[in-house]
C-alpha cells in the first residue's frame, strides 16, 4: 500500500509541475504576442509618473519662490527683482501685492481678481462717502461685504441727515446677517429721528 501511495504522490507532483510548465508556456506565448503593447503601456506608465512628479516639483518650487518674493516685497515694496519673480511665478499672489500697494499709495490699479477689485472699489466708495458707488458695490450679487456696505451706506445717510433713506437701507440687511446687530443699534438711534 505504501508503494501505491508513493506512486500516487509522484503522479500528483508530476501533474502539478506539468500544469506549472503549461501555464508558464501560455504566459510566454501571451507575452510574445502582445510584447509591443505591454512594453508601450509600461513605458507610458513610467513616463506619466515621471511627468507627474516633475510637474509637482516645479509647482512646489514656484510656490516657494513666489512666497519668498512676496515676503521680500512686504518688507521692501520697490524690490523690482522680487516683483518680477512674483509676477512670473504666482499671478494671484502678485494681484494681492498690487492690491496692498494700491491701497497704501492711492494709485491707479490693474487688479483683475474679482474679489480684490470689488474690495478696492468698496474702499474707494467708502472713503469718498459716495452713496452711488456704495449702491453699485452692495448690489453686486456675490460681493463678500454686501451687508456691511449697506450698513455703511446707512451710516453715511444718517450723517447726511437723510434718516428715512437710512431706515430703508437698513431694511435690506437680512436678519441672519452678522451685521444685523450693528443695524439694530443704528435703527434704535434712528427711532428718535
Amino acid at each position: 500500500m505504501s508503494i501505491k501511495d508513493d506512486i500516487s504522490s509522484v503522479k500528483n507532483e508530476l501533474n502539478s509541475e506539468e500544469k506549472f510548465l503549461e501555464s508558464f508556456i501560455k504566459l510566454e506565448r501571451f507575452y510574445k504576442k502582445y510584447k509591443i503593447i505591454i512594453l508601450s503601456v509600461a513605458g507610458l506608465i513610467v513616463v506619466s509618473i515621471i511627468s507627474y512628479l516633475s510637474i509637482r516639483y516645479v509647482q512646489n518650487d514656484n510656490k516657494v519662490q513666489a512666497n519668498v518674493a512676496f515676503n521680500k516685497l512686504i518688507k521692501s515694496p520697490k524690490d523690482l527683482a522680487s516683483i518680477k519673480v512674483l509676477k512670473e511665478k504666482n499671478q494671484k499672489l502678485y494681484q494681492i501685492f498690487e492690491y496692498l500697494n494700491v491701497k497704501e499709495n492711492n494709485k491707479k490699479s490693474d487688479i483683475t481678481l474679482k474679489y480684490l477689485k470689488e474690495l478696492l472699489s468698496y474702499e474707494k466708495a467708502l472713503s469718498s462717502k459716495n452713496i452711488n458707488a456704495l449702491n453699485q458695490v452692495s448690489m453686486q450679487k456675490n460681493f463678500l461685504l454686501k451687508e456691511f456696505a449697506i450698513f455703511n451706506k446707512a451710516l453715511i445717510l444718517t450723517d447726511q441727515q437723510k434718516f428715512n433713506d437710512a431706515k430703508l437701507a437698513l431694511k435690506l440687511i437680512p436678519k441672519t446677517s452678522k451685521v444685523n446687530d450693528l443695524a439694530k443699534i443704528l435703527n434704535h438711534y434712528l427711532l428718535s429721528k
